[in-house]
């Protein structure tokens, strides 16, 4: 196992244009180290679940984060959210690049 993962060495998946992702993981448990640089954009992405829980830090830029059905929040760097198991999420983002670091338990296999 690779116990370091410098950024500049991390594989770049890209996700869709303008949106790529480095992955750094254990075996239970995984960091996402996502770069978006198609915004602003003027909806939020479609909603979305997944059965993992996921923690995720801003790094840089801003985005409305929109969680089932309450109000959407403005989140900018230094913000953190939580995410439990299948509940409906997205983000809009509000900034030419966004930065985030989301954490996944269990593992996102469709991300490997």
């Amino acid at each position: 196992m690779k116990y370091v993962g410098k950024y500049d060495e991390l594989k770049v998946t890209k996700v869709a244009e303008g949106i790529q992702r480095r992955i750094v993981k254990t075996d239970n448990l995984m960091m996402v180290n996502v770069e978006f640089t198609d915004g602003p954009t003027t909806e939020p992405d479609p909603f979305h679940s997944h059965p993992h829980e996921q923690v995720s830090y801003m790094i840089e830029g801003e985005v409305y984060l929109f969680v089932g059905d309450e109000e959407k929040v403005h989140l900018k760097p230094g913000d953190h959210f939580a995410i439990p198991s299948d509940v409906p999420h997205t983000i809009q983002r509000l900034t030419p690049v966004v930065k985030l670091i989301d954490c996944f338990t269990p593992l996102r296999e469709d991300f490997l």
